[in-house]
Order: structure tokens, then sequence, then C-alpha cells
């Protein structure tokens, strides 16, 4: 990282910004070219180890992907805002931002797909205790992905 002095190592700060984040970017490279997706998503850290927890149709470009080949890449953002400066190309940004790399997996067993919809439906409303219908977990894809590099910047 260039930029040190805005770099985050504090694991208990990496969750706090990770946490506020309200949409996570996944990044593929699909036959040539780069697909990135916004995503809804849930979040877990076990000692040390993150994982971020997805869900979306069966089918698609994304699914495409993610059967093709697990690496994936990452991206959260939250807090922006510009620094207008008096001298072109001289703005800056306030920002928190996390990315990284990571495999991907699709999640099949119902227990753990409840447990990883859970961690979305906290993660995006706040609230716990959902339900989550046979008929709902059969009809959703469910995935994960576990990390394994990443980088956390905060510029206040």
């Amino acid at each position: 990282m260039r930029r040190k002095d805005r770099e985050v190592t504090d694991p208990e700060r990496i969750d706090a910004i990770i946490r506020a984040c309200h949409c996570c970017r996944l990044g593929f490279y699909d036959n040539g070219e780069v697909y990135i997706v916004p995503l809804d998503f849930g979040y877990d850290e076990k000692e040390g180890k993150r994982t971020f927890y997805f869900h979306g149709a069966k089918e698609g470009r994304k699914m495409d992907c993610i059967l093709r080949s697990p690496r994936a890449g990452f991206e959260l953002d939250t807090g922006y805002e510009l620094i207008e400066a008096e001298v072109a190309c001289r703005n800056s940004a306030r920002y928190r931002s996390v990315v990284g790399t990571g495999r991907v997996s699709v999640i099949e067993a119902p227990e753990e797909k409840r447990a990883a919809l859970q961690a979305v439906m906290l993660h995006s409303t706040g609230k716990g205790g959902w339900d989550f219908p046979d008929a709902m977990l059969n009809a959703v894809c469910v995935f994960q992905l576990e990390v394994e590099t990443l980088s956390c910047k905060e510029h206040a």
C-alpha cells in the first residue's frame, strides 16, 4: 500500500468499517473481460478468518463466473466525501474502504444456507430471527467468499 499513513491494520477497526458498508462489489475475470457486480451481503469473522455471504439467482452471468473459477476480488467503501481544492486536480476525498481477494463457493446444505441468509439479513436490516422456509432455500443460490487477502484504508 502506497499510503501507509491511511492503512488500517487493527482487526476491530477493519470489522467496524466492513459493518458500516452496505454493498460489496464482487469482481470476476469472465472470458477475457472483467465483470463486477454489486451485492447485498452478510459478514462473519471467526479467529481471524473473514467470510462474506451473498444470495442471488441460480442462473446468470454471476453464477457462470462462480462455477468457472472460484477466484474473485471484492471491494467495499463507505463515507465518501469530496474534499474540494482551489487548484485543478488537487481534490481529495474522505473515505473508508476495504479491498481484497478470495475464493467463492456455493453453499448447498440447508442449515448452512439458513445461517448465511441470517447473516445477510442481519447486516442489511439490523434484525435477526428470520424464517427461511425450505421452498425459499430451494429457490435461491447462497454463496460465500472466504477472504484470502485484504487491505483497508481510511482517510478521515
